[in-house]
């Protein structure tokens, strides 16, 4: 028996497995970024509200791409689509926690395990 008939399977399955680990975590990405208020973003100097969502929102549409065109002329874009997780995974990481503390009034009174 042929190795490739077995290996080539798996393969696809776990490229498809992560493509979309990869997609759920560029949508929660934009989601959240829609969710949050235009001041937050700007009062806690972490560039625009549009170009977060520009950047996420374009992350997502290479998931997508990345998603369905796995077998297609596309491939599996691999640097775009690590492009795109990577740029969903820094706001997530660096821009989404001050946004959110932006968001409740700063972090006034707050000590490493909660207000105090």
């Amino acid at each position: 028996m042929d190795g490739e008939l077995i290996i080539r399977p798996v393969e696809q399955a776990v490229f498809f497995i992560l493509a979309l680990v990869a997609l759920g975590l560029e949508l929660w990405a934009v989601a959240d970024c829609a969710r949050h208020k235009a001041n937050a973003f700007e009062a806690t100097g972490k560039r625009t509200k549009a170009f977060w969502l520009a950047l996420t929102g374009g992350a997502a549409l290479v998931g997508v791409i990345s998603l369905f065109a796995s077998g297609g002329i596309f491939g599996t874009l691999g640097l775009f689509g690590l492009a795109a997780v990577v740029a969903a995974s820094v706001y997530l990481a660096d821009v989404r926690p001050a946004v959110k503390d932006a968001g409740r009034g700063g972090s006034r009174n707050m000590g490493p395990y909660g207000p105090w």
